[in-house]
């Protein structure tokens, strides 16, 4: 009995969101990125190669994308328009993890996202 109350709460509370004009926008959760992560604008180009403010760069082969909703995507998911990124590079400065920013992220500084700091 519990849990049928449960899963109905969660339904009435879906519902009533939905029919408040609530977005996904609305609940998202801010991001943890780690601190020496770097701020860029990214193209992509022919996989495993992409652009980071204009210079040639090189996905890691277990590299990780994740769109502005939080989700994984593929080299090939990206379209061809330029985007703002968080990004980590490896020891050889493969590019092995890649944020896509939302605007309000990119609006932000990387101070203010306690980011771009040296490796510890």
């Amino acid at each position: 009995m519990p849990t049928r109350r449960l899963l109905l709460t969660a339904l009435l509370t879906t519902v009533a969101a939905a029919s408040l004009g609530v977005s996904n926008g609305a609940l998202a959760i801010e991001r943890p990125f780690p601190t020496f992560a770097k701020r860029g604008v990214m193209k992509p180009d022919q996989f495993p190669a992409i652009v980071i403010d204009g210079k040639p760069r090189i996905l890691t082969p277990g590299a990780r994308i994740w769109s502005t909703d939080n989700l994984t995507v593929t080299p090939g998911q990206l379209g061809p328009a330029s985007v703002a990124v968080n990004y980590t590079e490896d020891e050889s400065f493969y590019i092995d993890r890649v944020w896509i920013l939302t605007p309000d992220e990119a609006a932000q500084s990387p101070r203010a996202q306690n980011i771009n700091q040296p490796r510890q």
